[in-house]
């Protein structure tokens, strides 16, 4: 179990850090061996805190992204986790799974029709974006598979550099998850034994991937995010049925 869980918490964190989304292939395994859905929440969500820092702070030291562009992300990422972690008990996983195909779906399609201009430049106005960082620090904290997606669109959509846009998606995830596993821990859902292998493949992953995200064109960035979510998308169809 150990060696599964190291491994699994690996491969979800390396896929996670370049498009997001690793939770939707962690966490059926988790439920198949048999953790309970709340622990198998619980965690992604510790390892997610872990191995989403990690990254950040490698890309803040390689000064791929500024402090001061980071921090205005913390009261709301937070206090979506935390509201998210809130209402959990009341809303199956199985209601946000299909709120989550709906929103993987619109996303892939605003990523398929948009042509971005030449001159677009990246939003300076980070406020126009706090309802829906809000709204997705929510989810997160909630259920939580495809929301680093979520993420990537949104920065990337908004005229981000790739780079930039995995940097504050690490940020954000770290913060929900923090939020959100608070109030999962609080409920004594958290297994020590299954969370700390996981948590420690999860690290190693995130560093693995972290070190390869400057290497990858704008290009083929967006290819690997529309293959992800494309598979995202199937996965989640066919748990629903």
């Amino acid at each position: 179990m150990m060696i599964l869980m190291f491994m699994t918490g690996l491969f979800v964190a390396f896929i996670g850090t370049f498009a997001g989304s690793g939770g939707l292939i962690g966490m059926p395994i988790m439920l198949i061996v048999g953790l309970p859905v709340h622990t198998a929440i619980a965690t992604a969500k510790f390892s997610n805190m872990i191995s989403s820092f990690s990254s950040f702070y490698y890309l803040l030291k390689m000064k791929k992204v500024e402090w001061n562009e980071a921090r205005n992300i913390i009261p709301i990422a937070i206090t979506g986790g935390i509201t998210g972690g809130l209402i959990a008990s009341y809303i199956s996983p199985k209601v946000m799974e299909i709120i989550a195909i709906l929103l993987l779906l619109f996303a892939l399609l605003l990523s398929l029709w948009k042509k971005p201009s030449k001159n677009e430049k990246e939003s300076k106005n980070k406020q126009r974006l706090s309802p829906l960082l809000f709204s997705i620090a929510v989810y997160d904290g909630v259920f939580g598979p495809g929301q680093a997606t979520l993420l990537m669109y949104l920065y990337l959509n908004k005229g981000f550099q790739y780079i930039k846009a995995v940097a504050f998606t690490r940020f954000q995830t770290f913060l929900s998850c923090t939020g959100a596993f608070i109030m999962y821990f609080s409920n004594d859902y958290f297994d020590w034994k299954v969370g700390i292998p996981f948590a420690l493949g999860g690290l190693i992953g995130a560093q693995m991937a972290v070190r390869f995200t400057d290497k990858i064109s704008a290009k083929n960035a967006k290819l690997l995010l529309n293959i992800i979510t494309m598979l995202l998308i199937i996965q989640l169809i066919y748990s629903l049925f």
